[in-house]
């Protein structure tokens, strides 16, 4: 993979890296994503498709969902770290995610070691 050398190419590798982690472990796109980078962060907001199992589950039993959500979250960073340092060819501190099942918005970020040259 060639790397990014502008703001926009990196933002596109890394929505690409992100619905490539989305696709294999959901098998579902994002309805809308938006990469934004501060200097040693990468922000990434989407919106996703809920899990129609889970959705119909946390009506009657969310406290199971919440674990799993969580199970899947955490999976989800570490693929999505890894993708990243693969695709961009840059080390990552942590990813930290969080998702909201009512609205289905997730906000997840890579807090990288140094600052990306954003020229």
């Amino acid at each position: 993979m060639m790397l990014p050398r502008t703001l926009a190419e990196l933002k596109q590798a890394v929505a690409r890296a992100y619905n490539v982690v989305n696709q294999e472990m959901y098998e579902i796109g994002v309805k809308r994503l938006r990469v934004d980078v501060a200097g040693n962060k990468i922000i990434i907001l989407a919106e996703h498709r809920r899990i129609p199992g889970l959705k119909a589950l946390d009506k009657v039993n969310r406290s199971i969902t919440r674990l799993t959500d969580v199970a899947l979250l955490d999976e989800n960073k570490k693929r999505l770290k890894e993708q990243l340092e693969t695709d961009l060819e840059i080390k990552i501190k942590t990813v930290l995610k969080d998702y909201d099942p009512e609205h289905e918005v997730a906000a997840t970020v890579a807090l990288l070691y140094e600052p990306l040259d954003e020229g």
